[in-house]
């Protein structure tokens, strides 16, 4: 009996489906269409992590998507994502009716592990060849010495050959 366990267990995998909404869905249909994506996950035997609802973004570049004969082009489009837990041969089936979803943009369908994964600030790195030198107090008092061309010149020339 424990062995049947252990074996559904590691079968089933941590994903998250990131979307793009068609922006031609209106606002009070967003929750239904929203609502309807996370039956499907529940309905194909995934169990539901975190999610977030919908919302408008602009896009990047114009995205088209051809539905029923029809080229629609999209500059902005409503972004949500939802975290699950799906046995890993159900993924492909959950895959294949996203694809037949037109109010789906575009989908992308991650392995991902079930902690929060929000991203924290980063620590950049400065190379310390780059840094700028450091101006003493004494150096900016001093007068400039005249510039001799002919001392450069034949400084370069010597530099060259």
């Amino acid at each position: 009996m424990e062995e049947t366990n252990e074996n559904v267990e590691a079968s089933s995998r941590i994903y998250e489906v990131a979307y793009l909404l068609s922006s031609n869905i209106s606002e009070e249909e967003i929750p239904v269409v929203y609502g309807n994506l996370k039956d499907l996950i529940i309905n194909l035997g995934g169990e539901i992590i975190s999610d977030e609802m919908p919302k408008m973004i602009p896009l990047s570049y114009t995205m088209t998507k051809v539905v029923q004969n029809i080229r629609s082009k999209f500059t902005s489009a409503f972004f949500g994502w939802v975290k699950f837990e799906m046995k890993s041969e159900k993924v492909l089936e959950l895959k294949k009716k996203l694809d037949l979803d037109p109010n789906l943009i575009r989908f992308l369908i991650l392995k991902t592990v079930k902690e929060n994964t929000i991203a924290a600030k980063r620590f950049v790195y400065r190379d310390s060849k780059r840094k700028m030198p450091i101006i003493k107090k004494e150096d900016q008092n001093e007068t400039s010495l005249p510039i001799d061309k002919e001392e450069i010149d034949k400084e370069i020339d010597a530099m060259v050959a």
